[in-house]
């Protein structure tokens, strides 16, 4: 299929908010400094920020999204879709964004969604709020996305629970006939959709006693079928391929050249490894693609907009910019996208 191409929406604010816990690579028990350090220089992910038990993605979101409304000045009646992206909603059922129409103080006639897409869902929210506005017949969209991804995982599992932070982040968009096309492409890959999965607690595995008896897979990687698992090999290789692939594609497609057209390469920040071997396969302007992973570790679907948020900034807010953005993760999926931006509001990321 070809790219996604939307019309008529305009980036208007971004924001994030991240629990007031901060969590350094050598507080893990399974860690010793040296191993730590090495943790530190190699994957790049230094330091994140974690959740208490009686906080959600919700609640992250939810202070974002608070925020960027006053700071955009919007009534509320007048926001007409509400999309929530997460894989650590509040419940199985309801979806998550019907209660946070309520707790916004949205209109009974918002669109509500909830998108369990992972590190892909910002992307994919983007495309399902962008065709729900770009005829018209809806005017503003608010995109939430968020997770609190460490408690999927065991917390003796040394092979995905350094890697994580949670957060929230809020995207505003809003029908505008005078801006450039958003364009996205979107791949699939479902061959492999065990090298990211939880494998129970869903309705082909249900919770059971076998469900938390824990396994010792050797290296420090130790987890009970209800855990998330991360296969780190098949998805290091999925990783910096198939992505590369489109990115390359998608820039040759859109007649764009990566010294001169793109402002920023906004690419997800899985680990340092992975973005790096990106940088280096693409060839790309070292001093286009920002890093935040050192601070905040992979925040799964919020990952761009954090990056919006946390290192562009003063830029986002000052002039237009042409950014191109590549997400991969769960499904395995993987997205693309070009994004024109004008000058947008970007409030500082808030502790909670």
């Amino acid at each position: 299929m070809a790219s996604w191409q939307i019309k008529n929406v305009a980036l208007r604010g971004v924001t994030g908010t991240v629990p007031n816990h901060a969590v350094k690579t050598a507080d893990f028990p399974f860690f010793t400094q040296e191993e730590a350090d090495l943790f530190d220089a190699t994957v790049g992910i230094k330091n994140r920020y974690i959740a208490p038990e009686d906080i959600c993605a919700s609640d992250l979101c939810l202070d974002a999204a608070e925020r960027l409304i006053e700071g955009l000045g919007w009534e509320k009646e007048s926001i007409d879709v509400l999309l929530f992206t997460s894989v650590t909603g509040d419940y199985k059922t309801p979806p998550t964004s019907a209660i946070l129409q309520d707790r916004l103080g949205l209109p009974t006639s918002t669109f509500v969604l909830d998108l369990p897409m992972g590190c892909c869902g910002c992307l994919y929210s983007i495309t399902v709020a962008g065709n729900l506005l770009t005829a018209g017949t809806a005017k503003r969209a608010l995109i939430l996305v968020g997770d609190t991804a460490m408690r999927m995982g065991n917390p003796k599992d040394k092979s995905r629970g350094p890697l994580f932070g949670d957060s929230g982040t809020a995207l505003a968009l809003e029908f505008d006939t005078t801006a450039e096309d958003i364009i996205i492409d979107f791949n699939t890959l479902g061959s492999g959709y065990q090298a990211l999965m939880t494998p129970h607690g869903g309705y082909r595995h249900p919770i059971s006693q076998e469900s938390f008896i824990e396994e010792d897979f050797g290296n420090g990687i130790i987890r009970a079928p209800k855990d998330a698992l991360i296969n780190g090999m098949n998805v290091f290789s999925f990783a910096i391929t198939r992505p590369a692939t489109s990115v390359k594609k998608m820039m040759e497609e859109q007649g764009l050249d990566k010294n001169n057209d793109i402002d920023y390469f906004l690419i997800h920040q899985a680990n340092k490894l992975i973005v790096d071997r990106l940088v280096k396969k693409l060839k790309l302007p070292v001093e286009k693609v920002p890093y935040n992973l050192q601070e905040f570790g992979n925040l799964g679907g919020a990952s761009i907009l954090m990056l919006m948020t946390s290192e562009i900034a003063n830029e986002l807010s000052a002039k237009p910019l042409t950014l191109l953005c590549s997400s991969f993760g769960l499904g395995l999926t993987w997205a693309t996208a070009v994004l024109h931006t004008k000058p947008m509001l970007v409030i500082p990321i808030k502790k909670m």
